[in-house]
């Protein structure tokens, strides 16, 4: 192996085909698909020199690649349920070498299932092999649990004695195989064309953030642990081409006041609408989009002079053909929402926001969400995070 700056390729299988969860590998956790969190872990690992994602979906392909990853082409013959993920790997370097010129010293395998994987973990596992300590790594967590398995004549202990029940304290922790990331060298991968040879390694893991997606129980405890276990994100201007404002719970607190006539009154923040003006004088396309067929709405869009879709029974189909007629790609769009009959519009978008007084499920499937409840100030919040330290500043 290269004693220095050695290549070292990622690769990711993603199969368009998925029985337990269907569309597995494009189902976003806080925004984001799973093939995408998978990419921009190992993208962010320093000792990763270049990701590839082995696939037989031009969807996933093209995910793949807006996110910054390679994407090669998986033949059929490799790409069935029978298929191993050791094939894909093997078929990715080649094609990589082919491309690159380069012949990669360390090999990644790195699965989409796991959305917690970080890039800490992955070069944790480059460096075991790099160093010469292993010749193959992979990431576990330590576990202390008492392992049972069923007999014709009872339940039987697999790593312990029944009648012996030691302590926690007294026991040396097991180590249970996330299978999020494992590393080989290269040329060994080669030869024994399985991910485990020679020395293995461990990557020790953080329990609290091992799971593994198989069935859509496991998927929706991703969207709600995402909140909790990803790194706080917020976008910058050059993430992003055009801002979607929800308003009922976004621009307001979700309050409506009658009178005894019928009138409908909300409250707006001020705040939101300086933040909404310097975003338009920004130069970045704003429009507010709501299910509402309300006066209210048409009222504000006029005051802030931005464009409004309102009385919308399908948000989701407005925006896209807004988008289409805008020429902006749906990926490059910010959405700011508070409740579920905007998580169509999340799903759609590469920047879904929610503001802080959303609905549980709308904080969960957000990519990034304001500390500021809507109707408080949460647009120029979002507004600050785009046009950075100017709109930092409290109005005095």
């Amino acid at each position: 192996m290269t004693p220095q700056s050695p290549t070292v390729l990622a690769v990711i299988p993603a199969r368009g085909g998925s029985k337990g969860v269907p569309g597995k590998n494009l189902a976003a956790v806080a925004g984001i698909p799973l093939v995408a969190r998978a990419v921009r872990a190992c993208l962010s690992a320093p000792l990763v020199t270049a990701v590839v994602v082995s696939t037989d979906d031009p969807g996933i392909a093209a995910a793949a690649r807006s996110y910054g990853a390679e994407a090669v082409h998986r033949p059929a013959a490799i790409a069935g349920d029978t298929a191993t993920s050791e094939s894909a790997v093997l078929h990715a370097m080649d094609a990589y070498e082919a491309t690159s010129g380069h012949r990669p010293d360390v090999v990644l395998l790195v699965q989409c299932t796991s959305p917690f994987l970080s890039p800490e973990e992955v070069d944790e596992a480059v460096a075991k092999v790099v160093s010469g300590e292993a010749d193959t790594a992979l990431t576990a967590a330590p576990t202390h649990g008492f392992l049972w398995k069923e007999e014709t004549d009872g339940a039987t202990g697999v790593n312990h004695d029944k009648a012996h029940r030691p302590r926690r304290q007294d026991r040396r922790p097991e180590y249970l195989e996330t299978g999020a990331v494992y590393a080989m060298a290269a040329e060994g991968f080669r030869t024994h064309r399985h991910r485990f040879f020679g020395r293995t390694a461990l990557v020790v893991t953080d329990p609290a953030r091992v799971l593994e997606i198989d069935d859509p129980h496991d998927l929706a405890r991703a969207r709600a642990l995402a909140p909790l276990l990803d790194t706080p994100a917020a976008p910058a201007l050059a993430d992003v081409d055009a801002v979607v404002l929800d308003f009922d719970g976004t621009q307001t607190d979700d309050r409506v006041h009658i009178d005894a006539d019928g009138r409908e009154f909300v409250s707006v923040h001020r705040g939101d609408g300086l933040g909404i003006a310097a975003l338009r004088k920004a130069g970045v396309p704003l429009l507010i989009l709501s299910s509402e067929q309300n006066p209210v709405v048409a009222a504000r869009a006029r005051k802030l002079r931005i464009p409004v879709l309102h009385g919308v029974d399908r948000k989701d189909l407005a925006l896209k053909q807004w988008c289409d007629e805008q020429g902006i790609d749906p990926q490059r769009v910010l959405y700011a929402g508070n409740d579920v009959n905007d998580l169509p519009c999340f799903h759609l978008v590469g920047w879904p926001v929610a503001v802080g007084s959303a609905h549980d499920s709308v904080r969960a499937a957000a990519r990034a969400v304001t500390e500021t409840p809507g109707g408080f100030g949460a647009i120029r919040e979002i507004a600050a995070w785009l046009l950075g330290p100017q709109l930092d500043t409290p109005n005095r």
